[in-house]
């Protein structure tokens, strides 16, 4: 069973921004995770609960990331999408994870 893929309204404008291949490699990875599955560019985050994948994709000298929750009732949602900018390894970093878990957070009060 296929799951509506919703957006948080920054993360699609920041989305919007990445280059058009880094969309269409990201959305097929979408795709599938909301065909039940993991594509192979998606990885979990820990600390963020169960459910919560982060797609990392390289392109040309640059890094892209898009956080995704499997489930919030039954869609899944695209929380976060931002170009990643420190060259120091390819950890996310705590603001961003922080905002992820704000956004997770607010998610699921407005769900109920």
């Amino acid at each position: 069973m296929e799951r509506e893929i919703s957006w948080v309204r920054d993360a699609r404008k920041q989305f919007e921004k990445f280059p058009t291949a880094v969309q269409d490699r990201m959305l097929d990875a979408l795709d599938i995770a909301a065909f039940g599955r993991k594509a192979d560019i998606a990885k979990s985050m820990k600390g963020l609960g169960s459910g919560v994948y982060e797609i990392a994709l390289a392109y040309r000298s640059d890094a892209y990331r898009v956080i995704y929750a499997v489930k919030i009732e039954t869609d899944m949602w695209v929380v976060h999408a931002f170009q990643k900018k420190s060259k120091e390894g390819v950890k996310t970093t705590k603001q961003d994870i922080d905002l992820v878990k704000a956004r997770l957070k607010k998610l699921k009060e407005l769900m109920r």
